[in-house]
């Protein structure tokens, strides 16, 4: 009797392991940003990206926190948060890790008060417009990236921004988060700064 007490109690302690401890390759997403630091990543620029409260923030300069690692064909899951005049973007496929752009890049656009709204948030700058442009400032909003061969599609909180575009000049590269110079003043100085947040960054390999 007491021998097989053990041994169901056993079984339970096993069954409530794999339960609450699923392993990543039942889901395939892998983490890119723990919460915790920036190890994954390097930075690029000028902008001064921290982790605070178990997101990634930045609110002046001018720069990219780029993945160590290069993806090729993957779905992205971020949530993300942006000021009015904030100026960032998810870019993927980037060839150079020291050098991002949107001729090394594909820039999913995060900006509201662009000046050219066809390529505003929820557009891959150069390749596919966004008509009419959906607004993310002043909420934590949800982007689904999906990037297989040369065919992309983006989702913003349910809403498909791009559907199917197609472009092949690129094919693999890191992935880099953007704090970017926003709108230019009376002086013509632009703007440098406006919260950005990313509380969460995902990647599944296809």
């Amino acid at each position: 009797m007491k021998r097989r007490s053990m041994i169901a109690l056993l079984a339970f302690g096993f069954a409530a392991l794999s339960w609450s401890q699923p392993a990543s390759s039942e889901t395939g997403w892998i983490t890119l940003f723990d919460g915790k630091n920036l190890d994954g990543f390097t930075k690029v620029g000028d902008a001064n990206w921290r982790v605070e409260d178990g997101m990634i923030v930045a609110d002046k300069g001018n720069g990219f926190l780029v993945t160590k690692n290069e993806y090729k064909d993957y779905e992205i899951r971020a949530e993300f948060w942006v000021e009015a005049d904030s100026n960032s973007g998810v870019f993927i496929r980037c060839t150079d890790p020291n050098k991002i752009g949107a001729s090394n890049c594909y820039e999913v656009n995060i900006w509201d008060a662009r000046p050219d709204p066809s390529y505003g948030t929820g557009a891959i700058v150069n390749v596919a417009k966004v008509d009419p442009m959906p607004h993310a400032a002043g909420k934590w909003n949800t982007y689904d990236i999906t990037a297989k061969g040369s065919t992309f599609t983006i989702v913003l909180n349910g809403q498909k921004t791009v559907d199917g575009a197609q472009d092949s000049k690129l094919s693999s590269g890191h992935i880099a988060l953007q704090h970017g110079l926003g709108v230019k003043d009376a002086n013509g100085v632009p703007n440098d700064k406006g919260v950005v947040k990313f509380r969460k960054l995902e990647i599944k390999p296809l």
